[in-house]
C-alpha cells in the first residue's frame, strides 16, 4: 500500500495484515490518508518483529494484525482478529491513566506532542474522520487510559 513518509516522499510497499471482511474499507481509509498526505513512519507486518508488539511500537511501526492479548487483559486484542490498526505509535502512544508510557523511545515524542506535528492524531482530525467513515472508533476517545494510535471496529 502506498503511503507518505515523514521525509515528505511517497513510499510504495507498505503492508498491513487485516481481516478480509474489512480489507476494502481499510484500503479506502488509507487511500484518504494518502490523499491527505498524512505521514506514516513505517508500515510492515509485526512478523518482521517476530510478533513482538513492544518492538514494533519501539520502531514506530504502523500495524494491524497481531495475535496477542489486549494490553492489561487476558482477553484477545482486536488486533488478534485483524480488526484494529495502530498508526504511528510513537507520535500517538498508549498512555495509562497515571500518564505512563511504556515505550522509552516514544516518550520524547509524547512530551512535546502537538496537533501540528507530523503524524499526530487528534480529536476530530482527518484521520479520526476517515476511520469514523467506516464505523471504526479511536482509542483517543477512551475514558481513562488513552490509546492514541488505535482504531478498531468496536472499541
Amino acid at each position: 500500500m502506498p503511503y507518505w513518509g515523514f521525509d515528505e516522499k511517497a513510499h510504495e510497499g507498505g503492508r498491513l495484515v487485516i481481516n478480509a471482511k474489512v480489507a476494502q474499507k481499510i484500503a479506502g481509509v488509507f487511500e484518504k490518508l494518502y490523499e491527505d498526505r498524512y505521514p506514516i513512519h513505517k508500515m510492515v507486518p509485526v512478523d518482521e518483529f517476530k510478533g513482538d508488539d513492544f518492538d514494533s511500537i519501539e520502531a514506530n511501526n504502523t500495524s494491524a494484525f497481531n495475535c496477542r492479548q489486549a494490553t492489561g487483559s487476558s482477553n484477545w486484542s482486536r488486533h488478534a482478529y485483524g480488526m484494529a490498526v495502530d498508526l504511528n505509535p510513537c507520535q500517538n502512544p498508549y498512555v495509562s491513566t497515571s500518564g505512563t508510557i511504556a515505550h522509552p523511545s516514544c516518550k520524547k515524542y509524547y512530551k512535546t506532542r502537538n496537533a501540528e506535528d507530523p503524524g499526530v492524531i487528534t480529536a476530530g482530525d482527518n484521520v479520526v474522520k476517515a476511520f469514523g467513515s467506516i464505523g471504526w472508533k479511536w482509542g483517543g476517545y477512551w475514558a481513562g487510559t488513552k490509546d492514541y494510535q488505535h482504531f478498531s471496529d468496536s472499541r
